[in-house]
């Protein structure tokens, strides 16, 4: 799309009753995969107010040894460590057990933070059921399973003191110290798909993390280093690590909804950005039909514009909801389920 017809549709919602954001309203612009050649090519976006700025090395087809690439980024974490800081390398693993329902190539990531070190572990589904929805009723008792099998395997690698278990038909992690620091979050109705355990020291899962990475071996991997907070000379001393890194950005632009394809010909080639452009809640327009949380967004690229939306569960029969969103958009759409791992 062009922007002029991406705006026609905000004014198609409009017609509908609903409130999309005008040219002139401020919006929140999340910008991803930025190529930069050095931390300077980020004034580009001096124009505008930028938060939660993180530098990303990415190196694809990696075949290193993680204890090292991870105790390299910890070093020079430690040079430049302050409150705002944060320091992550993900790197995927696998999981041994035969599964149907997941898929066998997860990601862990090991991470620095000014008073904490901390290991997440992130599982990946063949398909997200959410909430409310009973498509998946047949197979609940093999996915929660499936899913308590996945996280012990990582938990037993990792030497993780926590408990899993299975209660009203939900997988529980529960940590043998309740005042451990554990986080999970919950995407679907049977249980949670990631995992966060804090540690007061800075070297506790140094060589764990390093033997869950081994179970991705001996494939190559993609694996990103993530850096938040630091300073242009920290950042330039974080590349010496290995200097064949690609480095990329991604942050929040505070600007008006008509300076988006400024930022995208800033960004292009390789950067994306996404913004909304309209939310809502899906009975406002299906008064007879479930209801469900819906944002239409803006999606822009190299290719130009695109219009995504975003539901939180389908109020409608799954055959219907094309369908019922072509009506609503006014272009045609296809179903495009989530990157699981950036």
């Amino acid at each position: 799309m062009t922007f002029g017809q991406v705006l026609a549709v905000g004014e198609r919602l409009a017609a509908l009753g609903l409130k999309p954001a005008a040219p002139a309203r401020d919006v929140i612009c999340y910008v991803e995969e930025w190529t930069v050649e050095s931390p300077e090519d980020f004034d580009q976006l001096d124009a505008w107010f930028t938060e939660d700025v993180t530098q990303i090395h990415v190196r694809e087809g990696w075949r290193g040894d993680f204890f090292l690439l991870a105790g390299a980024y910890h070093t020079a974490y430690q040079r430049y460590q302050d409150v705002g800081t944060y320091c992550s390398i993900s790197h995927p693993w696998r999981i041994r057990e035969p599964l149907r329902l997941h898929d066998l190539q997860s990601m862990l990531w090991l991470g620095f933070r000014h008073a904490h070190s901390f290991i997440r572990v992130r599982l990946q589904t063949k398909e997200v059921i959410t909430p409310g929805e009973t498509r998946g009723d047949a197979a609940r008792a093999q996915w929660l399973e499936e899913r308590r099998a996945a996280f012990l395997e990582a938990i037993t690698l990792l030497e993780l003191p926590i408990e899993t278990l299975i209660e009203k038909q939900q997988v529980v992690l529960r940590p043998v110290d309740p005042s451990a620091a554990l986080f999970c979050s919950w995407p679907d109705a049977f249980g949670p798909c990631q995992l966060e355990y804090n540690t007061a020291d800075a070297y506790e899962f140094l060589v764990p993390a390093s033997k869950l990475a081994e179970t991705a071996a001996p494939g190559p991997a993609s694996v990103r280093a993530y850096l938040t907070g630091f300073t242009e000379d920290a950042l330039c001393d974080f590349q010496a690590i290995e200097p064949t890194a690609r480095s990329v950005y991604r942050c929040s632009v505070h600007c008006q909804l008509d300076d988006l394809p400024e930022i995208r010909t800033v960004i292009n080639p390789d950067g994306r950005l996404y913004s909304t452009l309209c939310e809502f809640q899906t009975q406002e327009l299906l008064p007879e039909g479930g209801d469900a949380s819906a944002i239409i967004g803006i999606v822009g690229n190299e290719m130009g514009f695109h219009i995504e939306a975003r539901l939180n569960r389908a109020p409608l029969k799954e055959d219907l909801m094309a369908p019922w969103l072509e009506r609503v958009i006014g272009c045609p759409v296809v179903y495009a389920p989530l990157p699981p791992f950036v």
